[in-house]
């Protein structure tokens, strides 16, 4: 396991906002990730809650624009967020469009050359990082997972695949049934080949669909009826029907006149850190 380091830190709502580099196993390139500890974290070890962001972003995204700090501290929560893909692996066509390569990883390990060498996202965030996260003040038994469009199909794929390593689970405006659309299609494509089944193995409605009650304390998750993405890219309602199937409790609100940005985001963020707080035991 890479030795941390620290690039910058900045006191925040009691807490600290950290930012780090590592060399990484499973990626094979240096990554970079963020960690928000509450004020509570000075006290012992605390839960965690990652965020993976969507498409184009990377560990500061979010840390900046979600306003999730105020939050993680009124709950004693922490909040660590990845990067969105490995950088500088300088493959071929790797920053050609803005939905694949960099900024692109949809949290999959890849199965197709070039990209199966670095792109490796699955394995960093439910293998290495955990162990990472070891070294600070950290309650790695009690995990949450949050994401957003592409991050929201991570957190959900992720926790529906590793149900053992988060405990909680939400979503804004996640791609719900990427076998589905172009994003997911476009990516799955180039990332695991043309093999329509192991595209299903990252499809959170095809999980879904096969799962028995895996979160009984419930899902969250927030979908702006104003986003232009919503009807070709996101498919929240092939989810919801997959959770009805399934038994799997789901709260999927639906809000009018909000879009697919961080004015969304913000406006519910609050109400996704209480709903991880209280499922691994802070509230």
């Amino acid at each position: 396991m890479s030795a941390l380091q620290l690039l910058n830190e900045h006191r925040c709502f009691g807490g600290v906002q950290h930012f780090y580099r590592h060399d990484s196993c499973e990626i094979g390139l240096s990554m970079q990730f963020a960690v928000y500890l509450p004020p509570q974290a000075e006290q012992g070890p605390v839960p965690v809650l990652i965020y993976l962001a969507g498409l184009t972003c990377n560990e500061e995204t979010a840390m900046i624009k979600a306003g999730a700090q105020q939050w993680a501290a009124q709950h004693g929560l922490a909040l660590m967020m990845p990067d969105t893909s490995p950088r500088a692996a300088n493959l071929p066509g790797d920053s050609d469009s803005w939905d694949f390569g960099v900024g692109a990883g949809f949290y999959l390990d890849a199965t197709q050359s070039p990209w199966a060498t670095h792109y490796r996202m699955e394995s960093y965030i439910v293998r290495e990082l955990p162990e990472l996260l070891r070294g600070l003040p950290l309650d790695t038994s009690r995990m949450g997972i949050c994401g957003h469009s592409m991050g929201g199909h991570g957190a959900l794929t992720l926790a529906l695949k590793h149900p053992g390593v988060f405990r909680s689970v939400s979503a804004f405006a996640p791609i719900a049934a990427p076998t589905r659309c172009p994003w997911g299609q476009k990516a799955f494509s180039g990332y695991l080949g043309e093999d329509r089944e192991a595209w299903a193995r990252h499809d959170a409605s095809e999980l879904m669909a096969k799962a028995v009650n895996p979160f009984p304390e419930g899902i969250l998750i927030d979908q702006g009826l104003a986003d232009k993405f919503l009807a070709e890219q996101l498919y929240p309602e092939a989810f919801e029907a997959a959770c009805a199937e399934a038994g799997q409790p789901l709260t999927l609100r639906r809000h009018a006149g909000y879009d697919h940005g961080y004015y969304f985001i913000q406006t519910f963020m609050a109400d996704h850190v209480a709903h991880h707080a209280r499922v691994l035991g802070q509230s």
